[in-house]
């Protein structure tokens, strides 16, 4: 009798790619991208190029999360988003394939950018990042699993994000790019604080020692409301080193009010896939406030 493979279908490759995450990477680029053109130096191929990278990246890190989590058996019980290879709707080759797929999409745009301004160093970058994607839950060691995801998280689609689409577009990085990267990261790691704490519990269980196992939940709590003051106020010190305009990012502060207000009063479960959709269109639209806010006050 032949054996029956599964067979994902496009809806559910798309839930699969988890495009609730995609803020994260998309933000970044629309922020420094706004710097750049409030310095005068907008270039709009690097830009397109720096986010066909970041959403590849952000993308390809989804599905080996899902790929190395599934083979593991940590995606056994979950409250979140569908995963491929943990309901045993995809082999985890097929999924393993999907997110080198994206990392050589990832890749090539990184490549045609380095070729584009001639900073071939931004090799080394570009390699680190796509490491960072893979050991994320990936390897005998995943770096997601001690404690760090946030931490690569702050560093790669923050600062690295931020400065790198910046540098390609101007050529350099000033201290407004490094703090806009602080801010921008500060939001993307409380998309992680609160995708970890609705898993707390079944994370726990299966000893995957994310940050918020080893925080508890009180202090992850609290460590939500820290970053989302974090943003806040790098935004009001960009502003004050550029233009008053900036100050539109906050906008987009304004949606996370319900969502930490969630966190704050005990919310779990479902409330908690709310709380990680809201950060992330928080996300958003403050970095398209911000960038708005640049291009008028230039």
């Amino acid at each position: 009798m032949t054996e029956i493979l599964p067979r994902p279908t496009p809806g559910q490759w798309l839930a699969g790619a988890r495009p609730r995450t995609l803020p994260a990477a998309i933000s970044p680029v629309l922020a420094a991208s706004g710097l750049a053109a409030y310095e005068g130096g907008f270039r709009p191929t690097a830009a397109l190029l720096a986010l066909l990278v970041s959403v590849s990246l952000q993308i390809g890190v989804n599905y080996a999360n899902d790929y190395s989590d599934g083979i593991r058996g940590t995606d056994a019980v979950r409250v979140g988003p569908l995963r491929l290879v943990g309901s045993g709707l995809a082999r985890p080759a097929v999924v393993r394939r999907a997110a080198l797929i994206c990392f050589a999409i990832a890749g090539l745009a990184g490549l045609a950018l380095v070729i584009m301004t001639g900073h071939w160093w931004l090799l080394a970058v570009g390699v680190g990042c796509v490491l960072a994607a893979w050991f994320y839950t990936g390897g005998k060691r995943p770096y997601g699993y001690l404690g760090l995801g946030e931490l690569f998280v702050f560093v790669f689609f923050g600062l690295v994000a931020v400065c790198g689409t910046a540098y390609v577009q101007v050529g350099r990085i000033s201290l407004a790019t490094v703090l806009t990267g602080v801010g921008i990261g500060a939001l993307t790691c409380a998309i992680l604080v609160a995708n970890n704490l609705r898993d707390i519990i079944g994370d726990a269980g299966v000893g995957k020692r994310t940050l918020a196992t080893r925080l508890g939940e009180p202090r992850t709590r609290a460590f939500y409301l820290i970053l989302v003051v974090i943003a806040a106020l790098m935004i009001i010190v960009v502003a004050t080193l550029t233009s008053i305009w900036a100050l539109l990012g906050l906008v987009g502060l304004v949606l996370i009010i319900p969502a930490v207000r969630t966190v704050l009063t005990g919310g779990r479960g479902p409330q908690l896939i709310a709380v990680l959709k809201t950060t992330g269109l928080a996300e958003l639209v403050s970095a398209i406030g911000f960038a708005v806010g640049l291009i008028i006050g230039r």
